[in-house]
């Protein structure tokens, strides 16, 4: 009998914590692979700093977190690119006021394997190559090879991004098409001919022997300009620049709130340039005051 007493307590104690952490509000956040990271390190500084606030981060590209704020199953969407205008649509249908917030600055980087010659190309040559129209390497100055391409799925925002903005048309049947950022950065370490495009926090620091960061012109006779370098991707001369959004159901309250003050502030902006991407620029911070009051 007292075996089982101890038991019982045991059940009970366990049943107590699992109902508070129940009761407890969590912020859920989903979405982009680009910024998954990023996130990740931000909500780990921000809960040190707030004991007992809790928040639940998930992937699956861009797509994936609209949809679900959309469905109301998260509070914060991670999107590497602007919803579109059938998503802004469907959320009003359901209720949802979508607010965009700004919250970094990336540099989407075209990167090849380190063996690899070519260090530099315009946007022109990289949409032939992502459309399958550029098969050599020696026809962009480069050694005498097939070239392999990776690129992301369609539920990227990265994805959508890179055709709208460099493509300007279909990827070739042949890229293979990969789950994440890091995924493909380790597929272009192991594959001379390999060609991919990823958020630049995923290369700051593994440019170099086995990793090219490639130069990109916006046509040609222009600079090139690189996307590790802050003031180039800020002012927009490299040509692949991008904002960094997350989306969120109306103006933000209680913890999504704060959270997304400490996203902007000088601290979460030191953190988001720590972790390999760039802090925004003064136009998107009056965005910000004026989309969300933050």
């Amino acid at each position: 009998m007292k075996r089982y007493l101890i038991v019982w307590a045991i059940i009970c104690v366990l049943l107590n914590v699992t109902g508070n952490l129940m009761a407890q509000e969590m912020v859920q956040i989903k979405g982009s692979d680009t910024l998954i990271n990023l996130v990740q390190k931000l909500t780990e500084v921000y809960m040190e700093q707030n004991p007992g606030e809790l928040f639940a981060i998930t992937g699956g590209g861009s797509g994936t977190g609209i949809a679900a704020l959309i469905n109301k199953k998260c509070d914060i969407a991670n999107a590497s690119r602007l919803m579109k205008a059938k998503e802004v649509a469907r959320a009003a249908e359901k209720g949802v006021q979508a607010k965009r917030v700004v919250i970094a600055m990336d540099g989407l980087s075209v990167i090849t394997n380190g063996g690899n010659l070519v260090d530099k190309l315009t946007l022109d040559k990289i949409g032939k190559i992502f459309r399958g129209e550029i098969t050599n390497w020696k026809d962009v100055g480069g050694t005498d090879m097939p070239i392999t391409l990776y690129g992301r799925q369609s539920n990227s925002g990265t994805f959508v991004f890179f055709r709208d903005a460099v493509l300007k048309g279909d990827y070739s049947q042949k890229m293979r098409r990969m789950n994440g950022n890091a995924q493909i950065v380790e597929a272009v370490k192991e594959d001379i001919s390999g060609i991919g495009y990823v958020g630049v926090g995923y290369v700051k620091g593994a440019a170099g022997i086995e990793l090219n960061v490639l130069k990109v012109a916006a046509r040609a006779g222009a600079d090139y300009a690189s996307p590790l370098n802050a003031s180039e991707v800020k002012s927009g001369k490299y040509p692949i620049s991008r904002p960094l959004n997350q989306y969120l159901n109306g103006s933000p309250t209680g913890m999504v709130k704060d959270f997304i003050a400490f996203e902007l502030s000088e601290q979460g902006q030191e953190i988001i340039e720590q972790e390999g991407f760039f802090p925004i620029p003064d136009a998107y911070i009056e965005f910000n005051t004026n989309s969300v009051g933050i």
